[in-house]
């Protein structure tokens, strides 16, 4: 038995696939098929149900991957000290982004990041909040990036940033500043369930859940350019984050309103569920993020006393 097997068996049971957990590890699918053989040989069990599609693994498997998952971690760990005292910020890490953050802010970090730390290896997903919550736990994620706080026993954060929150449409020109309540008077465009801002947006302006844009139309857009597109087709207001206008064309820049005092904003945190693994990565990665993004945010400028951090 080693290293190497106990880290296929945990692929194969994430991918379901055995050609997709050898894509993964970057191998052969035969000599993972191999290697995955000669350790249920050595242990006397069957680890994986071949016959189903997807793959599944058999209840003598699940008990050898409890133990499997901690011997990877503490191998892991070791190689991760020892980079850390040596000063290198190498290595593969795994991170999982929710999408209304991803959009804008990959753009701006990771070509710089890895023009930086050339050893590092990243591996990055979109994912929901709940499902990052879910991989951080299990140990197949290293790191999320996602909208705080959160009530989840086990999860650690590290605050990046305040991202002031902005309404794109056409609202009354009269006005230089919004406040939350004006916000009812308008069609309101929602990103669909599952996303945290059609939430933090639901509670900032205290709408109601099920109100309808149009009476003979039900739409959850799942993206910011789609609810952009649709306000101007159709008119009312959507909320996107300050990122994300920063990113956009100048003459859609002119149809985006701010919000009066206490600025909304949302809460941006890099979390982890193990705190002792690849820790001085996690201190990379928060000091770089850090560095190529506050500073050209609104809320750097602002006490934070002056800052309303929106609830989901």
């Amino acid at each position: 038995m080693n290293i190497h097997q106990l880290e296929y068996l945990l692929a194969v049971d994430k991918y379901k696939s055995f050609t997709k957990a050898a894509d993964a590890c970057h191998v052969a699918q035969a000599t993972l098929s191999a290697m995955i053989k000669k350790l249920e040989e050595e242990l006397g069990v069957v680890l994986f149900d071949r016959k189903s599609n997807p793959i599944l693994t058999t209840d003598s498997g699940l008990k050898v991957l409890e133990d499997a998952r901690k011997v990877v971690l503490h191998s892991q760990l070791i190689s991760d000290k020892a980079r850390a005292l040596s000063g290198k910020i190498e290595g593969h890490i795994s991170i999982a982004i929710i999408p209304t953050i991803a959009n804008a802010l990959l753009p701006l970090l990771v070509k710089p990041l890895l023009d930086t730390y050339p050893g590092l290896t990243l591996d990055i997903t979109e994912s929901t909040t709940s499902n990052i919550l879910r991989q951080l736990k299990d140990g197949s994620l290293d790191l999320g990036i996602l909208s705080t706080p959160l009530e989840s026993d086990g999860i650690e954060h590290r605050l990046l940033y305040y991202e002031s929150l902005m309404v794109y449409g056409q609202v009354d020109a009269d006005k230089s500043y919004l406040i939350p309540d004006e916000i009812r008077k308008h069609r309101v465009w929602l990103l669909e369930e599952g996303h945290c801002l059609r939430a933090q947006f639901i509670n900032l302006c205290s709408l109601k859940k099920n109100d309808s844009v149009l009476q003979n139309l039900k739409f959850e857009a799942s993206s910011f350019d789609t609810l952009l597109n649709m306000v101007d087709s159709f008119g009312g207001l959507t909320l996107i984050p300050e990122l994300y206008y920063l990113s956009l064309p100048e003459h859609k820049k002119r149809k985006v309103s701010f919000f009066d005092m206490p600025l909304p904003v949302r809460e941006v945190s890099l979390v982890y569920h193990r705190p002792y693994a690849k820790r001085h990565l996690i201190d990379a990665l928060e000091k770089f993020i850090v560095s190529q993004v506050s500073n050209i945010l609104i809320s750097n400028d602002i006490e934070k006393s002056e800052l309303s951090i929106t609830s989901m």
